[in-house]
């Protein structure tokens, strides 16, 4: 049945009424005083279609003041009727109805409405919001226009009777389905209820003749009040939390085992009966009980009154009357001073002792409290509550199906207006129907469908593409290679690169970052080319240069090992069993004394090759360590251990003199103490400018040792292509890497904007650096004299410092995750490429381990940004525009919410799953984010994470973030 809510127009001699609620296929006219009422839901066909319902304008909202004995709250409040004055309803208010909640007529004026005497509101209005049902005096003045209120169909049948023979039209705020998650809004039973439940324990406060919270001083000690609430629904909760905020000990007990866990979250015991029923109801309301079930509950309910000092009952029914919990027996076994307060006495009561709306004292000095205005005895915030849950559903009423604003229409398909419509132009629509089963599955119906061609022998050959492709690369490289020992460093190359990628791919994301300080610590290995080239300097320029790249190389291995560990030691929990990695130093160190002692007895040559194989297997099991928690910390160990025996191993190749072992040892131990002083200070959230930070001393570091072997070469136009090819590609990478490094650290530093540049020549610019990077190149590789030698290569550090600088420049702050990963894989081809130089496997192995690390997270970035990696390492990011354009429109509606209503929800739900942003390492939220995610435990919930891979400003950031706060996601993250 479709409707509507029709106007009000005017005609000449009559006010012609069309409207409230009007059939879609029918009219009814009946004639009252000088007034025709017409009712008519479609429109004319040669009408233009209108939206449904009627406008606000077009509609009188009125709410008279409530003359329930003792009740001091109103329908609206000022707040509330510049809400609904805004979208355009005429508001009127009974003159004083805010007074006893302290709102003022002036405060209504100022909203917006007009102030009227009784007569007005109830003869003029379209529709009248109250919160007390109405009296039959007061439903006769509705006469056949809307009301919507607290209605209580199943108690009050003769109201409902008249609301029919009237032909009005009304819904029941006491009818909201409560299982409908959006009708929490509109609930008004639950926040008249948490106020109920509030009051109750100040109520009994007041009567108590002790504190609450247990005191011990000088005079004396005071024992905390023990506190018994029977019923755990919206009211209970709220009491319980309240008694237990005040100090006391608290005991709770419901029909409902369900709640016990809610019961547990806020501090209170939940009691349990020796008699196994469950009461729970419909809709999240309790089940009468059988009677073997009630004899078990008074037993247990007697020894507790012998115990509690107060006891507040909450139990109700929809629809009956409140069950007895409290006898009078049980009453007598109280001590004297304790206090009662039945939150049920309006509808029977739960206790047998009180008396409605009366204190009472017992025999045996027990305070009785029956009283049932408590939520008005707290007039402005109950009124205030239940304004907005009468005021949101009747703005909801229309837009939230039609999604047509500012028009008011009754819909039928919504669950929270069909559950609440009581009367509807008269008939009868209570209790709304139950919503029909989900209908039974059909049978596939059989259609004629074009098959869709499938090309089987497409991936084939696009397979075999990419093999031909890699066996001629390969057997090229075969054809080009000057010497066996390039063939067998080129060897160790693509093994290494297999290697690094499937170690890399079983890395899971939550220890990505993690994984970026390894291989950042182990891209330290730059500082054997330093040590290389120190021990065979033949010049103070040389020297120097060596020098630049064995300490800056050193901060890198000691100041990431150092954020490593800290990183893991973040992931590692309370509960976790002792860890002894240190006894991993034992087969380390013995190791190192192997390899010192057959190093220097000069009769095992080989075992240098030897100690640098175990030393690239080492850092490969650094790597792959970090493919579970399990493991991760023994990868950082063997990490260490390996780049420590690869220092060694090339210290026994190059056999220095006392002077330059001597050099050597200074200046790492330099740089050790200055990685040691950034590694202790780095916090969770300056990880990602650290990391950028160090991978520049990896592209300085590399480019100081190919230039530093370039000078120290006898005659530079004896040295072969491999060699000079090597030192071309490790200074230009480490250019590169070093200047793109120092623009993604100041970008997350906040030293520079983190706005791209958006140079209208963006393109041209990197086109223009790259090609005078690679004629630079060229010269290079012709085998010039020194002079132009050095000077080429000056200028391919010059251009391609610049394209590393502008490209990185290029992009967004908020895309760095993406630029850490390709600066970290471009610091291992740097690092490799310093191992064709020096001829140095273990460098050359390292090296590719992180350049495939690098580029592969580099992709998993790529695709989990829905990047183009080409455009990625080309610094065009896959953007061709400056977003100058029409911006994207979203359709849809957007859902709003405010704390209070967050917090319910969460309180509310079974499961729930945070995602966090980079804001939460802006605003070291993690810590306020793990007190709430305890809470939710503590409350039964289920809390899961979804943390995208690249969310915050590195691979894997927010689970380091989480962990640092104790957090543990690793294996909830999707």
């Amino acid at each position: 049945m479709m409707i509507r809510l029709a106007a009000f127009t005017n005609t000449k001699n009559n006010l012609i009424r069309r409207g409230l609620l009007h059939l879609s296929k029918s009219s009814v006219t009946y004639r009252s005083s000088s007034i025709l009422a017409t009712r008519s839901f479609s429109s004319a066909k040669d009408e233009e279609p209108a939206p449904k319902g009627i406008p606000y304008s077009k509609l009188t909202v009125g709410v008279p003041k409530e003359r329930f004995p003792m009740e001091k709250r109103v329908a609206a409040t000022p707040e509330s009727v510049s809400k609904l004055v805004k979208p355009g309803f005429n508001v009127l208010i009974e003159k004083g109805a805010g007074t006893l909640s302290h709102f003022s007529d002036a405060d209504y004026e100022n909203a917006g409405a007009k102030i009227v005497e009784a007569e007005e509101v109830w003869g003029k209005s379209d529709i009248v919001m109250k919160l007390r049902p109405p009296t039959m005096e007061e439903v006769t003045k509705l006469e056949d226009r809307a009301i919507i209120s607290f209605l209580y169909p199943a108690q009050n049948k003769e109201l409902v009777q008249q609301l029919q023979d009237q032909k009005s039209t009304a819904f029941a705020m006491d009818c909201i389905p409560r299982t409908l998650s959006r009708g929490q809004t509109y609930d008004a039973l639950s926040s008249q209820a948490n106020i109920t439940g509030y009051r109750a324990v100040i109520e009994a406060s007041n009567e108590f003749g002790r504190f609450f919270a247990g005191q011990m001083t000088a005079a004396g000690k005071v024992p905390p009040a023990k506190v018994l609430v029977v019923g755990t629904g919206v009211a209970g909760l709220a009491a319980i939390q309240t008694a237990k905020n005040m100090g006391a000990i608290v005991r709770a007990f419901d029909v409902r085992p369900v709640t016990k866990e809610q019961v547990e979250a806020m501090g209170g015991q939940f009691l349990e009966v020796d008699y196994k029923e469950d009461g729970s109801g419909a809709g999240g309301y309790a089940k009468e009980m059988s009677k073997e079930w009630h004899a078990a509950a008074a037993k247990m309910l007697s020894k507790q009154c012998e115990e509690v000092d107060i006891i507040i009952t909450t139990a109700q029914i929809p629809g009956r009357k409140a069950p007895l919990m409290i006898t009078k027996d049980m009453v007598a076994r109280m001590k004297s001073g304790s206090v009662t307060v039945d939150l049920a006495a309006e509808s029977g009561g739960n206790i047998e002792t009180s008396v409605k709306d009366e204190k009472i004292k017992t025999e045996n000095g027990v305070t009785c409290l029956g009283y049932t205005d408590l939520a008005s005895r707290l007039p402005t915030t109950s009124s205030t509550l239940y304004s907005n849950n009468i005021g949101k559903f009747l703005l909801s009423m229309g837009p939230q199906t039609t999604k047509v604003k500012d028009y008011l229409y009754i819909d039928h398909e919504d669950d929270a207006v069909r559950g609440m419509l009581v009367v509807e132009k008269g008939e009868l629509m209570w209790p709304a129907p139950m919503p029909p089963p989900p209908p039974a599955p059909k049978a596939d119906e059989k259609k004629d469908v074009a098959e869709v061609a499938i090309d089987y022998r497409a991936p084939y050959v696009q397979g075999a593409k990419q093999v031909g492709y890699l066996a001629g690369s390969v057997l090229t490289a075969g054809c080009i290679s000057p010497d066996p020992a390039f063939s067998a460093m080129f060897t160790t190359f693509a093994l290494s690169n297999i290697i690094g990628v499937q170690v890399v791919l079983g890395v899971t994301h939550s220890l990505h970052s993690p994984l970026m300080a390894v291989t950042n610590a182990i891209s330290g290995t730059t500082a054997l080319g330093g040590m290389h080239l120190l021990a065979h300097s033949t010049s103070p320029g040389v020297t120097a240069l060596a020098a630049a790249a064995t300490t800056l190389s050193t901060v890198n291995i000691v100041g990431g090992f150092i954020v490593t560990k800290k990183m893991l030691d973040m992931f590692k929990r309370p509960t976790d069993p002792p860890e002894y990695y240190h006894l991993y130093g034992i087969p380390a160190a013995g190791s190192l004394a192997f390899y010192g002692a057959g190093s220097m007895s000069g009769h095992v040559p080989e075992i240098d090759s030897a100690a640098a194989t175990l030393s690239g297997l080492l850092c490969i099991g650094g790597i792959g360590g970090l493919a579970s928690q399990s493991t991760a910390r023994l990868g950082a160990v063997s990490g260490q251990a390996g780049v420590a025996l690869g220092v060694a191993s090339t210290l026994g190749h190059l056999h220095p003199d006392f002077a330059t072992s001597a050099k050597i040892a200074g200046f790492m131990a330099a740089g050790g103490a200055a990685g040691k002083y950034i590694g202790d200070r780095v916090e969770p959230t300056s990880l990602p400018q650290t990391v950028a930070a160090f991978h520049s001393l990896v592209g300085v570091a590399a480019s100081a040792a190919a230039i530093g072997d370039y000078a120290n070469a006898e005659v530079a136009t004896e040295l072969d292509k491999v060699h000079l090819a090597s030192i071309y590609l490790a200074s230009v990478i480490g250019s590169v890497t070093c200047t793109g490094s120092l623009v993604a650290f100041g970008k997350l530093d906040g030293r520079m904007s983190s706005a791209p540049m958006q140079h209208p020549a963006r393109d041209q610019i990197n086109v223009g650096l790259g090609a005078a990077t690679l004629g630079a190149g060229a010269v290079v590789m012709g085998g010039p004299e020194m002079g132009t030698g050095l000077a080429a290569l000056g200028g391919a550090l010059t251009t391609s410092g610049a394209l590393g600088w502008h490209m990185t420049a290029s992009i967004g702050g908020a895309d760095m995750p993406v630029v850490i990963t390709v600066l970290n894989s471009y610091s291992g081809w740097a690092l490799c490429a310093e191992g064709f130089m020096l001829d140095m496997p273990i460098m050359t192995t390292v090296g590719a381990l992180i350049g495939c690390s690098g580029a592969a997270l580099t992709k998993i970035m790529c695709d989990a940004m829905n990047r183009d990696i080409l455009s990625v390492i080309l610094g065009g990011y896959g953007t061709k525009s400056s977003g100058k354009g029409e911006a994207m429109k979203f359709e849809g509606e957007v859902t709003q919410t405010n704390i209070d209503d967050t917090c319910k929800l969460l309180m509310e739900s079974e499961s729930v799953i945070i995602v966090p942003g980079y804001g939460l390492a802006v605003a070291k939220g993690q810590y306020p984010l793990k007190d709430m995610v305890d809470t939710l435990r503590a409350a039964g919930k289920k809390v899961r994470f979804g943390i995208h891979p690249v969310a915050g400003r590195m691979p894997g950031q927010l689970n380091v973030l989480l962990a640092e706060a104790g957090e543990f996601i690793v294996n909830d993250t999707t």
